[in-house]
């Protein structure tokens, strides 16, 4: 049987691949840029999580190569390590504890001790969340509700604010789940996460969209005023169709100021299903809480005329592959799948189900909102019109 041989990086090679990776490439793009699988890429990658573990320095009280080097050279004409602990003015017990852990005064080599030191000083840290029994418990509260690190973070700090101790960044999270070594929360949270990667992605990757079919009479997302633009004022909706497998499929709306979801059961991908939900679906809501709607290129609005003929809610349409003028959406659509995965059949879930769904949504709270939750956002705006 013929082994692989081993690949090994050197220290310059892999800092370029934390480079190249924190850049968002992807592993297949680095491996080829060494000539090398993806495979060997993924080996350096992985250990941590995709996350790049800190430039290891030396402590400024640790012993240096130039102080060893002296410490071997007095005990070769045989001086007391108090002499030497004296001479470098150092502790006799930092001295003694150095040459005893690496040989002893006879068998002390400067080099080898100091690589001894430097392997022995890489072990892992203890984190914020393994000292704080409370902290880990509730970060793993929240993240079985499905809340991202960074909901998590911002609650902590607005629920216990100035209580240092009971607060954690959102980067210590994604550490604790991603690298397995620190073992605080367990490796089953991250199935509770929206991405269900081993590895943590750089924010500079790429997501690649098809852009979507044509509309006619289509009113072009540039003519909509700028009270909706700047999300000074409640009642416009951003909206889009999920899919899922054996043609089943959700509508998903938006509320654009308050981040309020609201998901709608469709009978079908065509026009006149998506249409008459969406008409149905304006019926639960006051006129003044429903003003707009803007969606993407997607044939299934093809008959926007008679929505807004029935609802007298203006449509508007982004330009063709841009759906980020619809972020809010876009953001929600990726949360919903942490509900609702990519293949998984829609058609199983009752509108009661989905409006549960939502619910969660929308009680989780959001960074764009300062932490509070859509749900009491969208709660103001219901108090200010009545």
């Amino acid at each position: 049987m013929k082994y692989r041989r081993r690949i090994y990086y050197s220290a310059v090679q892999r800092a370029e691949i934390w480079d190249r990776w924190q850049r968002g490439e992807s592993m297949s793009s680095i491996g080829r840029a060494f000539d090398r699988q993806s495979s060997s890429v993924f080996s350096v990658i992985s250990p941590t999580g995709g996350i790049r573990p800190p430039d290891r320095k030396r402590s400024r009280q640790a012993l240096s190569l130039s102080e060893r080097e002296e410490i071997s050279r007095r005990l070769s004409i045989k001086q007391s390590l108090r002499t030497i602990a004296r001479h470098l003015e150092r502790a006799p017990s930092t001295i003694s504890r150095e040459v005893r852990r690496n040989g002893g005064c006879a068998a002390y080599r400067a080099a080898a001790s100091d690589r001894a030191a430097w392997d022995r000083a890489l072990r892992p840290k203890t984190c914020k969340l393994a000292c704080h029994p409370f902290l880990s418990r509730a970060v793993s509260a929240k993240l079985r509700r499905k809340w991202s690190p960074e909901q998590i973070a911002g609650w902590l700090k607005r629920t216990f604010p100035g209580e240092a101790h009971k607060q954690v960044s959102h980067e210590t999270i994604y550490r604790s789940l991603y690298i397995q070594a620190r073992g605080v929360l367990k490796k089953e949270l991250l199935e509770h996460l929206r991405a269900k990667r081993t590895v943590r992605r750089s924010r500079h990757a790429s997501l690649k969209r098809n852009g979507l079919g044509q509309v006619k009479d289509a009113v072009s997302i540039s003519e909509r005023p700028a009270s909706v633009e700047d999300r000074a004022v409640p009642g416009h909706w951003e909206g889009d169709l999920i899919g899922g497998s054996r043609n089943s499929y959700i509508a998903t709306l938006v509320e654009r100021q308050s981040r309020y979801v609201m998901l709608i059961k469709v009978a079908n991908k065509d026009t006149e299903s998506v249409i008459s939900a969406l008409i149905k679906q304006s019926q639960r809501l006051p006129k003044e809480l429903y003003r707009s709607l803007t969606w993407d290129r997607g044939k299934e609005l093809a008959d926007h005329p008679r929505l807004t003929m029935a609802t007298d809610v203006e449509v508007y349409f982004c330009d063709p592959k841009s759906p980020w003028q619809r972020g809010s959406n876009e953001n929600t659509n990726r949360l919903l799948r942490q509900y609702l995965p990519r293949g998984t059949d829609l058609s199983v879930h009752s509108q009661a189900k989905l409006s549960a769904i939502a619910r969660q949504l929308n009680e989780r709270p959001r960074k764009t909102l300062q932490y509070q939750t859509p749900a009491e956002k969208f709660a103001e705006c219901v108090a200010s019109i009545s």
